[in-house]
């Protein structure tokens, strides 16, 4: 029998970038999303079941398992991969969006893993694969909402993989630096213009994330699915894996220098 991957928010990006790369070497892929109509092309693939699941619905949660096991016999490996980025300064963000935020990317990260959870005790085995960020270890001005919540699926990861080891269940972290994927499409920057004390921060970050994006920095959601793959497939209880020479350079940074010096070096690199 072959393994099975359910993967959060694969309709596009990263999770579809998995999905295909997963399939693509014979395992069976539950490839879910909050809109199916998107993910027609995935459904004429060989051993993938897409279905629906949005991580801020538990019904379509506790399906989206059922379904999946339902069809190939057990999960083997979750990826919590679907996510939502909000931006710009916290005053310009409404309490909504601060919502739909944590809603997504944290509890909805919970709330599959908690369904998944009892599958894998059950098999005395199983991968949980949660994707962080190097924004969940080094934080930037006007990102406090999107870093909070990347910083707290560090901080779950963590514990988690110390909670979950006598299960038989193994904990990831990937945490990619700069991806050139459409998770723009996942992005929402607010900001208001009448608060000027914010407009020279504005003005720099969203020049620094255009050099960045442009640059070859910028790693490819396949180099992503890859790093998962491996982090699925080592054999080893390894927790975290960076991704891109990007997010390893900012990790050593941050390891060698003190608060006030690295502090000092990023606001100077994002012209502040």
């Amino acid at each position: 029998m072959s393994d099975t991957i359910l993967i959060t928010g694969a309709s596009s990006g990263i999770g579809k970038a998995t999905a295909l790369y997963f399939q693509e070497r014979g395992w069976n892929v539950v490839a879910t999303m909050r809109n199916p109509d998107v993910g027609s092309d995935l459904k004429q693939l060989d051993n993938v079941l897409v279905l629906r699941l949005d991580v801020t619905v538990e019904e379509t949660i506790t399906a989206a398992v059922a379904d999946g096991i339902a069809k190939f016999g057990r999960i083997d490996v979750l990826l919590n991969n679907a996510g939502f980025g909000a931006y710009g300064p916290l005053e310009a963000n409404s309490m909504d969006q601060v919502r739909r935020q944590f809603d997504t990317n944290v509890i909805g990260l919970l709330a599959v893993t908690k369904a998944v959870i009892p599958h894998m005790r059950a098999n005395k085995s199983g991968v949980i694969v949660n994707m962080s960020s190097i924004g969940g270890l080094i934080a930037l001005p006007l990102t406090s909402l999107y870093h909070g919540t990347k910083y707290a699926i560090e901080g779950i990861s963590e514990s988690l993989h110390y909670e979950l080891e006598p299960c038989g269940i193994r904990i990831k972290i990937i945490e990619p630096g700069v991806v050139r994927t459409d998770f723009g499409k996942s992005v929402k920057f607010s900001n208001d213009e009448s608060i000027a004390e914010y407009q020279p921060a504005v003005t720099a970050v969203l020049a620094a994330r255009a050099r960045m994006a442009a640059s070859d920095a910028v790693t490819q959601g396949g180099d992503v699915a890859e790093v998962v793959w491996n982090a699925v497939t080592d054999g080893t209880d390894t927790l975290r894996y960076p991704v891109g020479t990007f997010a390893a350079e900012m990790i050593a940074r941050r390891k060698v220098e003190d608060d006030d010096t690295f502090y000092r070096n990023l606001k100077k690199q994002l012209g502040l």
